[in-house]
């Protein structure tokens, strides 16, 4: 590939090998654990060849790390069982006992549980922060060796002043990881806006179809090799299978985002107008918290959001989820398939307040008839309303 292709180019052929495959376009499955050496010599050269053992890697892990890179303007990428264990792994690469990390209070439910209960375990003072500080430097310590940062939020979708953080954290010679799977590389670049560290899930948008548990951590010449060693220490490593899966989906992944977002926006501002939604929760629209943040460092949306209802009654919200036939309730997004998930974020909030009684409601928008979709939804919002 050359540096001048587009991205739905490089997206179509990169790490596409079919030479090396009999004319094969797709990568095949490297279903891998041992490997075995010709000579005593070449088991024992180094460098190594690039392949020694299945958990190291293989020519699936390769290809998808390789794409991923190219996509990222990575020097290197790891990939993960899940996008939970690719936070895992950027985090502990860089704080240990005795260090501070800074997380942000409306971080992804998993990642604050690992943080308040693992790694805090392990020595490291986990403190939370409002995402919408307009000073995080004032919360660095001595020992602060990583601020994480999630644009947009979890459940919450604030985005943070991106560029004033990595300013300060680099002030401060603090390692900066950031969640970037809602934008994916397509909507933010994270490396290129001078944070060191990308994690994303890509269980989500880049599978794209609800069928694989993967993650992928990208890093700069400076990072990788601490994460990828810390991958190899923890015995973190991606499935066959979830590999050939991410690889397939990174073929279309700008077709689908871009129809991801003309669906997220229709259905976010007809929702703007149903009496039974107080608040739409979407970076692209005025009233979200973040918005003028989001328009300065993102190229787009996807159509991941939350909506807020007026109603606080846990009775009448049962009849209207479970009546439901296209939204159907789900704990993830991403995929083909529109979803919704319930939930009341003041429980797992430390650093902020959220006041509002009424459900949050997360919403993905998938690919069905955008009008069957509207119709489900009020048909909800009728039996809501009672």
């Amino acid at each position: 590939m050359t540096e001048h292709q587009k991205t739905a180019t490089l997206l179509t052929h990169v790490s596409a090998n079919p030479e090396k495959y009999d004319g094969v376009v797709n990568v095949p499955v490297h279903r891998a654990s041992t490997i075995v050496f010709k000579t005593y010599e070449d088991y024992t050269a180094k460098p190594l060849p690039p392949f020694v053992y299945g958990r190291c890697g293989t020519p699936s892990s390769a290809a998808f790390e390789q794409a991923i890179s190219a996509l990222e303007g990575a020097a290197g990428s790891v990939t993960t069982c899940s996008g939970l264990s690719a936070i895992v792994t950027a985090i502990t690469a860089f704080a240990g006992s005795g260090d501070h990390a800074l997380i942000p209070d409306n971080v992804y439910g998993p990642n604050r549980n690992f943080c308040q209960k693992m790694l805090s375990h392990c020595g490291v003072e986990v403190e939370f922060y409002d995402p919408l500080t307009s000073d995080i430097g004032k919360q660095f310590r001595k020992n602060t060796k990583v601020l994480f940062i999630e644009a947009p939020g979890s459940l919450t979708f604030e985005v943070c002043d991106i560029g004033a953080f990595v300013k300060a954290a680099k002030a401060a010679n603090v390692t900066t990881v950031m969640d970037n799977s809602w934008g994916s590389p397509l909507l933010f670049k994270p490396l290129e806006h001078g944070i060191d560290v990308s994690v994303m899930s890509c269980t989500k948008y880049i599978s794209g179809h609800s069928d694989a548990m993967l993650g992928v951590v990208s890093g700069t010449e400076e990072t990788y090799h601490k994460v990828k060693a810390t991958a190899m220490a923890l015995g973190i490593c991606a499935g066959s299978e979830e590999l050939y899966i991410g690889l397939r989906g990174l073929r279309t992944l700008h077709v689908r985002l871009k129809e991801h977002e003309s669906r997220g926006l229709e259905m976010a501002r007809w929702l703007e107008k149903q009496p039974a939604v107080k608040r739409v929760l979407y970076p692209p629209l005025p009233g979200c918290p973040g918005h003028e943040n989001w328009k300065k460092y993102f190229k787009g949306a996807c159509s991941t959001f939350s909506i807020v209802l007026h109603e606080s009654d846990k009775g009448k919200y049962a009849r209207m989820l479970n009546g439901l036939k296209l939204f159907r309730m789900g704990a993830s997004w991403g995929g083909y398939e529109s979803l919704c998930l319930p939930d009341q974020p003041s429980a797992s909030r430390t650093a902020t307040q959220w006041t509002e009684k009424g459900l949050l409601l997360r919403m993905h928008v998938g690919f069905e008839d955008i009008e069957d979709l509207k119709s489900d939804l009020s048909e909800g919002f009728k039996r809501l309303a009672g």
